[in-house]
């Protein structure tokens, strides 16, 4: 049995002249997705449209819940365009409906072809008093309905009830590239995936501190880029090793400034990354105050080491909120692995909280880290 899915843009339908672009992408990224599954795609009339057999359900569902772009899909019928047909496509699409749970319903139509004979309100009340005459326990409700039951009038006419949430935001690859700094922790998967939502496709860079972090911390970080690559269309990881690095704070600097010296090593590192590889913005997972590297002078400090944009769509998050998000991608089993990254080995007890920049940029470039930054970029595995 051939099932047919119709999906509804998202914000791209508010970008004008430039819209066309926007499509042409989408699809590019859903044709992607849906690679090996064998379902077909079609466009009509601003509406995307999958097909596919009963035995690539799960495989195409998996796709549409990774596609950034749109705001909704939902499983349709497709019926000739004639009032009998409609009718009973609602009616057989209602029983659908009432057999999943839904007691109450509503009927919303929208007919784009207006040379069809009747207008929206009409197929409404025929739908309705067909669905109730088929369906008595059926009842309407106009206000808060359990289930809309759907009637799109276009080259056909489309019936369709519960509707899924799409991801929204902007199809991946119609922004920039970003550079990812991709910790093992909770936060920087999630600020990938929401700039993913922003039309973003992205690199990730992971600092890893070999020996003293483990394998299977590095291991975690490759299954975290994994996980946000399935919404950024891919994902390419690069892994610093960082060890001389901080052996040269540790041996160099205060212990109090650490963190913060580090921090700064990292956005310096990441800078000459994304100019090497047309990166055009640095992407971090910073929540303000949330921990000692994230107060405003901190955050003032490191970010003073790239001249590009660094975005943080995380910053005005709580905790709570950052592992709802995470926990929804599918990515907090994964961070939580006990597994240390490099921000936490050498950590002192008591850090800078407010450094001041000009103090920061002093201790800084006495370090002369940069030939430890070239070589941890030049071994760069990716």
């Amino acid at each position: 049995m051939s099932l047919l899915y119709l999906l509804k843009p998202g914000e791209l339908v508010l970008k004008g002249g430039n819209r066309p672009q926007f499509e042409r992408i989408l699809r590019s990224n859903l044709v992607a997705l849906l690679k090996g599954t064998g379902a077909q795609i079609s466009y009509t009339n601003g509406r995307l449209y999958v097909c596919c057999e009963e035995a690539s359900r799960a495989g195409t569902e998996d796709a549409l819940k990774h596609l950034a772009g749109i705001s909704g899909w939902t499983q349709a019928l497709r019926c000739p365009k004639t009032i009998n047909d409609i009718l009973e496509t609602a009616a057989s699409e209602a029983r659908v409906c009432f057999d999943k749970g839904a007691r109450t319903f509503k009927v919303d139509c929208r007919r784009t072809d207006k040379s069809f004979p009747l207008n929206s309100y009409e197929i409404c009340c025929a739908a309705g008093n067909h669905i109730l005459s088929t369906l008595p326990a059926f009842k309407v409700d106009v206000r808060k309905p359990d289930v809309h039951i759907n009637i799109e009038i276009r080259e056909k006419a489309y019936v369709y009830g519960f509707e899924e949430h799409g991801l929204g935001g902007l199809p991946a690859g119609t922004a920039a590239r970003g550079l990812l700094l991709l910790s093992g922790g909770i936060d920087s998967p999630v600020a990938g995936y929401l700039m993913a939502l922003r039309g973003m496709r992205m690199h990730a860079l992971y600092f890893h501190s070999y020996p003293y972090a483990s394998n299977e911390a590095r291991e975690k970080v490759v299954e975290l880029a994994r996980i946000v690559g399935r919404y950024s269309m891919g994902i390419r990881l690069f892994v610093a090793n960082f060890t001389d690095v901080q052996m040269a704070i540790k041996s160099g600097a205060p212990e109090a400034w650490r963190v913060v010296l580090l921090r700064m090593a990292m956005m310096d590192c990441a800078a000459r990354l994304a100019h090497s590889t047309r990166c055009k913005a640095l992407i971090t997972g910073e929540s303000l105050s949330q921990v000692a590297s994230q107060t405003v002078e901190n955050i003032t400090c490191t970010q003073s080491r790239s001249k590009i944009p660094v975005l943080r769509p995380l910053i005005g998050m709580d905790k709570e909120a950052i592992i709802k998000l995470s926990r929804a991608i599918g990515a907090f089993e994964t961070s939580i692995r006990p597994y240390p990254d490099c921000c936490t080995l050498f950590a002192p007890e008591h850090p800078v909280l407010h450094a001041d920049l000009d103090e920061a940029t002093a201790l800084y470039e006495s370090l002369n880290l940069g030939p430890f930054i070239e070589d941890s970029l030049r071994n760069a595995a990716s």
